[in-house]
């Protein structure tokens, strides 16, 4: 009898793990691109505060977002990004400004410092766009920039841009993704500039 129970449990226990088996979370991340200082600006002794990014449309956060239509979204079960995308970003932000020297000083929502201008952003797109064999990541982001001290806005652009992935899962969007955020960098430095 102590053999019989024995076997049960083993057989139960390979059946309740073979049952249960799922492919492993995937955690991605934006990768920061090194950007050089920038000479000859008007903002070299002021500062800036950078907010957290606004979402207008499709709900952002840690879940990555795919559609395969305008009516047909949703998120990737097995790939998520390492953080709130609306996080990451501004995070992305606030290093690419600080590694330019654009502003004097950097700073997040979070401080309590007086700030001489501050950067708004609301997303309007950022997903992983499939349409038959085609596959592109999707970045839309309006940038506005206020001077706090007179409250009214100095400038606005919204930038958009799609990027073919190399591949239709979730790897093939951070890789082409990653690739967005540079030229979005780059292009707020330029813009900024």
């Amino acid at each position: 009898m102590r053999k019989s129970s024995q076997l049960a449990l083993t057989i139960i226990l390979i059946g309740l793990l073979g049952c249960t088996k799922q492919p492993a979370m995937k955690i991605y991340s934006l990768d920061t691109p090194m950007m050089s200082a920038v000479h000859g600006n008007m903002y070299t002794n002021k500062s800036i505060k950078v907010t957290y990014p606004q979402s207008l449309k499709d709900k952002v956060s840690q879940k990555m977002n795919f559609s395969y239509s305008s009516i047909d979204s949703g998120t990737y079960q097995n790939s998520e990004w390492s953080n709130n995308m609306r996080k990451l970003l501004q995070g992305t932000i606030i290093e690419i400004l600080d590694e330019s020297k654009l502003f004097k000083v950097v700073l997040s929502d979070t401080s309590t410092v007086k700030e001489d201008y501050r950067l708004e952003s609301t997303i309007f797109a950022f997903e992983h766009s499939v349409r038959g064999t085609a596959s592109h990541a999707i970045v839309s982001i309006q940038f506005n920039l206020i001077s706090t001290e007179t409250g009214r806005l100095v400038k606005t652009k919204r930038f958009s841009y799609k990027e073919e992935t190399p591949t239709k899962d979730a790897k093939g969007y951070v890789t082409a993704t990653n690739r967005l955020t540079v030229k979005l960098c780059e292009d707020l430095l330029k813009w900024l500039k």
